[in-house]
């Protein structure tokens, strides 16, 4: 049973609104408002809030995957559960924007982040529920469109002369609304047929945990460059200004995404007639580790955004494909949200791991140290991942 290109469609524009919940923030919004509220403390309590923001992810990810297993245990669909995360995100952003003092805006990034992950746990679990393993592979390259439309959207509220931050805050909970609904309006698609020979339960076990580890490693780089990218820059041009540098750092963000779409997609689709996703998976990490050593060496603004050009669409398809490969990996179907939840700790743990370490390595002045290590994790977790040896 194949899924027609409108549902594929459908979902993939979905996704891209749960990326803009949290992208723009984290990105640019959130680094500027930080530098508003605290001063010369701002890389401080900005990795406080990505620490903490990121615990609350976890807890929220696991449960509400959970809860949404249960709902399609009695019989209903995991929509219920997006359409409250949606819900979520306007009150969530309404605090964010009412904050006015670092540990202020801390508490509010803490409750954005529950209700990102309000609207994501289920929504991924769709994908395993609705989507054959033979489609996996393009529609993990179609989750591609979420950056580019998040980068492009974060650069468009940093450009616009809007009257304030809050009304930079307002327009997110919008976009995702406008992206995600369309999608609730239409009915889940029937159960998938369950492979009439079920996979080892322990080697799929063991070959999920390896799969973790991979994304893991990888991931804790995308959380210290997405984190301080725009400081990054800072430091390698101090000369351009503030808004300047955001604006700037926005443009090549959408550019970098944009690359990555037809890159993903079209390794995604060589993936499911190959059916060789795990060499794919770790030339991409191999590609992305370098473009974090070419960002290390970098003195001027040009070489940096050629090196995160090529972290960026590295990391980008490993990160796409991974998802669908993930998914071929769970034990059970009745367990798909809550198994969904402890494999989305790769997304939320290295928020934890990646800005201690860039807080141990990194000066607001000085990232090389960092980008270094990360490049070295990087390569880890493509290699790790060619240690899956029972998939089906």
């Amino acid at each position: 049973m194949r899924r027609s290109a409108r549902f594929l469609a459908g979902y993939a524009l979905a996704s891209a609104g749960g990326v803009l919940a949290y992208l723009p923030l984290l990105s640019l919004l959130l680094p500027l408002r930080m530098g508003q509220v605290a001063a010369d403390a701002s890389i401080d309590y900005l990795t406080l809030a990505a620490i903490l923001g990121a615990i609350a992810a976890s807890v929220a990810n696991i449960a509400f995957g959970w809860a949404s297993d249960r709902s399609v245990a009695r019989g209903r669909s995991r929509r219920g559960w997006v359409a409250l995360g949606v819900a979520s995100l306007l009150p969530a952003y309404v605090a964010l924007a009412w904050a006015d003092t670092p540990a202020a805006l801390v508490a509010a990034v803490i409750g954005v982040q529950v209700a990102v992950n309000v609207l994501l746990a289920p929504l991924l679990a769709i994908m395993a529920d609705e989507i054959p393993d033979a489609q996996k592979g393009l529609a993990s390259g179609l989750l591609t469109l979420g950056p580019p439309i998040g980068s492009a959207f974060a650069a468009l509220l940093v450009s616009l002369p809007l009257p304030s931050i809050a009304a930079r805050f307002a327009c997110i909970p919008v976009a995702v609304a406008l992206c995600v609904v369309p999608f609730l309006l239409t009915r889940a698609g029937p159960p998938l047929p369950t492979a009439e020979t079920p996979p080892d339960a322990d080697v799929a076990r063991r070959d999920l945990v390896i799969a973790w580890i991979a994304r893991l490693l990888v991931q804790i780089a995308g959380a210290v460059v997405g984190l301080y990218l725009l400081y990054y820059f800072q430091s390698i041009a101090p000369q351009a200004s503030t808004d300047r540098g955001a604006a700037g750092v926005g443009v090549l963000m959408a550019v970098a995404a944009l690359i990555v779409i037809p890159v993903a997609i079209g390794v995604g689709r060589l993936s499911d007639r190959t059916r060789r996703r795990r060499a794919i998976l770790c030339g991409s990490a191999a590609v992305a580790a370098a473009g974090l050593l070419a960002m290390a060496v970098a003195r001027d603004w040009t070489t940096g955004a050629i090196g995160y050009g090529m972290y960026a669409v590295g990391t980008g398809v490993f990160l796409a494909l991974h998802a669908g490969f993930a998914m071929q990996l769970l034990p059970s179907p009745r367990h798909r949200g809550r198994d969904l939840g402890i494999i989305n700790l790769t997304n939320t743990a290295p928020a934890v791991i990646g800005p201690a370490l860039a807080w141990t390595l990194a000066t607001t002045r000085d990232f090389s140290v960092a980008l270094g290590a990360l490049a070295v994790l990087t390569l880890a977790g493509g290699a790790t991942v060619l240690a899956v040896r029972g998939r089906r």
